[in-house]
């Protein structure tokens, strides 16, 4: 149903905008038409540098930018230049990796903050009034409003996806994103609230060939600056097969001989 709808916007316009579409010199057609394709399957790549230094460049002040992208992952008590709150530090100290390796918790989905930067592919499924972003880890699946609209109340459900709503800077798509549940930054015990606000840049390169972006988060009950990646990804054929995550494989863990 959700893919159908995102056809059927692809190639529908609604009233309005069509009626801009068919008068002559309308700058929203234009506009439009102006706009890059960002469709298409996306593998992380295996070199993240070097990075985009326009993308970059755009990220606030006091803002740590995390070495941590694909398949590496933070030692314990390491954390990219996040400065933690004492709260957030003692929890990470308390955190002991074979905690997570557990039924209840092998298969505990993390947020975008951290699933976005992990070596699985995703998918981006372009329309006009939103975009679609399928990603192979956990089987996440985003919708990206691009129509105007604004975030819905601080009540509003939370999730692992959060509410994202995006509009185009030029040739970059930016996507702003709160309503995250509470899950991990890194993988060594440092949560975010479910406060937390999350801020991407995408873009392709100059070739097309890659998907370029930063995602900047502020989340101040739980830091004393801000973070953000700097993720690529390579275009490729390929689809997204289902994770399938089993929980079970927490219990061959913790009933495995020591």
């Amino acid at each position: 149903m959700l893919l159908a709808a995102l056809a059927l916007s692809a190639v529908a316009v609604p009233a309005l905008a069509q009626a801009q579409a068919q008068t002559p010199g309308k700058p929203a057609a234009s506009a439009a038409a102006a706009r890059p394709d960002l469709s298409g399957f996306w593998m992380l790549s295996r070199q993240q540098k070097p990075v985009d230094a326009a993308l970059v460049a755009k990220l606030p002040p006091n803002t740590a930018l995390l070495d941590d992208s694909g398949a590496v992952e933070f030692v314990a008590g390491a954390f990219g230049g996040l400065k933690l709150k004492p709260a957030a530090r003692d929890a990470a100290a308390r955190w002991k990796p074979e905690n997570e390796m557990t039924v209840s918790r092998a298969c505990a989905r993390p947020s975008i903050v951290y699933a976005t930067q992990g070596p699985f592919p995703f998918e981006i499924l372009q329309g006009t009034e939103f975009i679609i972003f399928r990603y192979e880890y956990f089987d996440l699946v985003r919708i990206i409003f691009m129509d105007g609209r604004g975030h819905p109340g601080a009540d509003a459900p939370h999730s692992k996806v959060g509410h994202s709503i995006g509009h185009w800077e030029g040739d970059e798509l930016v996507v702003d994103t709160t309503h995250l549940e509470r899950a991990t930054i890194t993988n060594n015990g440092l949560d975010h609230s479910d406060n937390i606000h999350v801020v991407e840049r995408f873009k392709r390169s100059p070739d097309g060939k890659t998907l370029m972006s930063t995602m900047w988060f502020e989340d101040p009950e739980v830091l004393d600056n801000n973070g953000a990646r700097y993720i690529q990804w390579h275009s490729e054929a390929g689809q997204i097969y289902p994770y399938d995550c089993d929980p079970a494989f927490g219990a061959n863990y913790t009933n495995a001989p020591k």
